[in-house]
This record gives structure tokens, C-alpha cells and sequence, in this order.
């Protein structure tokens, strides 16, 4: 029998409901919409509007891992300014279904995580393009950061966090306004279209 001290109380297990509530729901592989797969997928919730939130929810779903590359291009494919001379681009399921079937705006939700190069292959920035509602009207509702290789936010000459509106990725993807401000190539389409 254990101490009263070792015994778990009934506090405890409120507390571990709470903390494990949220994170992720697992969907069995015989629920409606879910193609008949065999096993379970695990469906995050939608981050905040923040860079911190952006981390952690890449982070948590192990991008890497478990998302896969932009359609038709491969790792460390050539890249421009302000990105890396090398760039790997990876999606999340809700944009990779877009790019999948040929829409031209991305959903809610849609996740696009870049990482920036140096020519010699070593990560120099993750800079991420988030999809949320009403958040940024004038530019398809796009929240774009950049972080350095451990995670914390880049910031601008003058000190600014960069997250959010940022005027600079704002005024250089505006140009590409037709293509939902995005600029990396669509599946089959060439050129056109992070």
C-alpha cells in the first residue's frame, strides 16, 4: 500500500486531462473523411497569430518528418533573395491538397515552412507563410515569420520581431497577388505561384 503522500488524488488527474486536452485529436481510420486509411492521423489545432505559436505548431508536428516537400521540387532547390541560395519547402496536408488539386488560393490553414540555405547547405533561416481568416486582408490573410535556425525569431535593422504583417514580405509578395502572393512554382504549372 502506498503513503498517502505517493497517492495520486483526484487533482491530479483533472490536471493531466487539462494538459493533454487540447494538443491533438486522433481520428480513427474508419471516420468519415478519412479516405479509408489504415492508421490514425493526428490533427493539431490552428496556432495563434504569433511566431512563438507558428514554432511551436511546426515544431510539434514534426514538419520534417511528417509533412511532405512542395510538389514537383526536391531538397536544396535554387532560391533567390531574401531567401537562401538553396531552399527546401515543405507543406502541410491542407496545402499540399491545394497544390494537389490545382486551386490557386490556398485554404484556412495552410502552412508553408521554407528553409533558407547558405550555398554551402547550412540552414541560415525557416521562414514560415501561415493561412488564418481575417487576419490580414489585404495581403489573403497571410502571417509570415522568420526564424533562425534554434527557433527564435529573426528581427529587422531597426529591432522589429519578424512576424506577422511585415511590410517587407508584404511588398515583395504582392507582386505575385494572382498566385495568392505565392512564388514558388505550382505542381505542372512552371513558373508562378513561397
Amino acid at each position: 500500500m502506498k503513503p498517502d503522500s505517493l497517492r495520486p488524488t483526484p487533482l491530479c488527474f483533472v490536471a493531466l486531462l487539462l494538459a493533454c486536452g487540447g494538443e491533438e485529436r486522433i481520428e480513427p481510420a474508419d471516420a468519415p473523411g478519412s479516405g479509408g486509411a489504415e492508421t490514425a492521423q493526428a490533427v493539431a489545432p490552428a496556432p495563434d497569430t504569433t511566431g512563438a505559436a507558428i514554432w511551436a505548431h511546426i515544431q510539434g508536428e514534426a514538419y520534417r518528418d511528417n509533412w511532405e516537400l512542395w510538389p514537383d521540387l526536391g531538397e536544396f532547390y535554387e532560391g533567390t533573395e531574401p531567401h537562401g541560395i538553396l531552399l527546401t519547402t515543405y507543406v502541410n496536408g491542407i496545402a499540399l491538397e491545394a497544390l494537389n488539386s490545382g486551386e490557386v488560393v490556398m485554404p484556412a490553414g495552410a502552412v508553408i515552412v521554407k528553409e533558407n540555405y547558405m550555398p554551402d547547405r547550412q540552414l541560415a533561416a525557416i521562414t514560415v507563410m501561415y493561412k488564418q481568416p481575417g487576419y490580414n486582408p489585404d495581403y489573403a490573410d497571410w502571417f509570415f515569420t522568420k526564424h533562425l535556425p534554434d527557433g527564435t525569431l529573426d528581427v529587422t535593422p531597426n529591432g522589429m520581431a519578424m512576424e506577422g504583417r511585415l511590410p517587407g514580405c508584404q511588398a515583395c509578395h504582392l507582386a505575385r497577388q494572382d498566385m495568392d502572393f505565392l512564388y514558388t512554382p505550382r505542381p505542372g504549372m512552371g513558373e508562378g505561384g513561397s
